[in-house]
């Protein structure tokens, strides 16, 4: 009773007996468990199917480089913005939108969209485009006009904000312009 541990004796004629037992049983690999097949023995189902494992679907390509490239431009002419305000310049044309090539183009009203929302809008906008009667000389020239707008640049539109800045500055040199002509 000094050790907690136990301690098997054996009688020598038994211990002979009980090795080759003991090494055959720890030995030996154990097959896993299945306990499916436990409960459906003595039932009517004999296997169950198992679901195939979802497809994966292909990865898209990255296009971090284009991106990158857009997140430079973007701020190489927020910099010629912030230079033009400083130096009283008329602001410089904003940079042309990035086409994302992961979005999907409308055929109907060429806008462009990601795949689920372009599933919902291109059946909309066909039902649309189905309801509307055109001539057929309407229909091509509204197009044709519609890419047009697309293509045109438009000026960039100035905030209030922006617009009370240049005032200020205006005055501000105006007003700089009479000190010097005074002092000369």
């Amino acid at each position: 009773s000094v050790g907690l541990e136990p301690k098997f004796c054996f009688l020598f004629a038994s211990q002979l007996r009980h090795e080759p037992i003991c090494r055959k049983v720890f030995n030996k690999k154990r097959k896993p468990f299945n306990s499916l097949k436990q409960r459906l023995q003595g039932t009517e189902i004999l296997s169950v199917k198992k679901q195939p494992p979802p497809k994966k679907q292909p990865e898209k390509k990255s296009n971090w480089r284009q991106r990158h490239e857009d997140f430079i431009n973007a701020i190489q002419s927020a910099k010629q913005v912030t230079k033009a305000m400083k130096e009283g310049r008329p602001l410089p044309p904003p940079p042309p939108p990035s086409v994302n090539p992961d979005y999907i183009q409308c055929p109907y009203c060429l806008r462009r969209f990601n795949e689920a929302a372009a599933e919902r809008h291109i059946s909309f906008c066909k039902e649309q485009a189905t309801r509307r009667v055109f001539a057929p000389g309407q229909k091509a020239a509204k197009q044709a006009s519609g890419k047009q707008q697309m293509t045109q640049r438009r000026e960039p539109a100035l905030t209030s904000a922006v617009e009370s800045l240049l005032q200020n500055r205006a005055q501000e040199a105006a007003i700089a312009g009479k000190a010097l002509q005074s002092v000369g």
